[in-house]
């Protein structure tokens, strides 16, 4: 039990970081003073160097090359592609066409950790899934919604749209890989990756940013950006992996739009009212019927010599 509340401890915390992280996201958008992959990069740059930086005081884990090769498509699939696909999309939609794609993860997320991890769907966890989507849903509809795109666009719909099934499929493929190593062994590796992904597409966009003329308001969110919404999120996110079933982790991801109304309401953009406290209950409701359903079956269980069980 204390591993569980660990894990749900460290995935509660990085969704609410990755709560404010939608609202700076989508001001640096707007701005224009910084491309989407080239903030990607910088992200990537800041996150490699302070992960590389914190293993020197670790014990070094060999990892050998075939799991190199792994740790790099994992890289590709759950943080090239996911935040690259986040950033762009972000600049083609409407805030409240973001906010619904988003509700998607944890839905796709079961439906791979079935088909790859053999997790069951059983009713309580369907149940569980279905009740925070119909709370995620309420809440949007009855929040008030300011900036973004003044109409979504086809391309900008899709790129959400693969955003939320690239992230369930690292979600559901990786979980056994992400157990055989520390947390900042595995990360190094990934933003390492990551970034020399990025940087033959985003090299011309960095050099052609003046980041002297950047506002401090901007710089200030480019800084949370790349110091809790990629590394101290990420770091707390493998360790949700380890003790939480992937479906559960994902279901994490409808704090978000809590998050984003909390501070609307702090800021006095939008109001308390019975509506967000019912879909906040749902949300909540829902996300502990899957954390009390079947942890893992004995087919799950044996597929990986028990390291599903939580």
């Amino acid at each position: 039990m204390k591993s569980k509340a660990t894990g749900h401890i460290a995935t509660a915390a990085a969704y609410a970081i990755f709560g404010l992280n939608i609202i700076f996201c989508k001001d640096i958008a707007d701005s224009d003073v910084i491309s989407p992959i080239a903030l990607f990069s910088v992200r990537a740059i800041g996150a490699a160097v302070l992960f590389w930086l914190i293993s020197l005081f670790v014990p070094r884990e060999k990892v050998p090359p075939a799991d190199l090769l792994r740790i790099a498509a994992a890289s590709f699939i759950g943080f090239f592609i996911t935040q690259y696909t986040f950033l762009e999309g972000m600049t083609m939609v409407t805030t409240i066409d973001a906010a619904v794609l988003g509700t998607l993860g944890p839905i796709f997320t079961m439906i791979f950790a079935f088909f790859f991890l053999k997790e069951p769907i059983t009713f309580k966890k369907a149940s569980g899934v279905a009740l925070s989507f119909a709370g995620v849903l309420f809440l949007i509809f009855n929040s008030v919604h300011s900036g973004g795109a003044s109409s979504s666009t086809v391309g900008g719909i899709l790129l959400l749209l693969f955003n939320s099934l690239s992230f369930a499929l690292y979600l559901a493929l990786f979980r056994p890989l992400i157990e055989r190593y520390s947390v900042i062994t595995f990360m190094k590796w990934i933003f390492l990756f990551a970034l020399l992904m990025s940087l033959p597409f985003s090299a011309k966009g960095l050099l052609a940013v003046d980041f002297a003329s950047i506002p401090s308001s901007l710089a200030l969110e480019i800084g949370y950006l790349v110091f809790f919404a990629t590394f101290v999120a990420y770091f707390l996110i493998p360790i949700g992996q380890k003790h939480l079933r992937p479906t559960l982790v994902s279901l994490y991801a409808y704090l978000q739009p809590v998050i984003a109304a909390a501070v609307s309401i702090a800021y006095g953009l939008d109001t308390l009212s019975w509506q967000k406290i019912v879909a906040t209950i749902l949300i909540v409701v829902g996300v502990i019927l899957v954390s009390f359903s079947r942890a893992a079956s004995s087919a799950s269980a044996s597929t990986s010599g028990g390291d599903l069980r939580v």
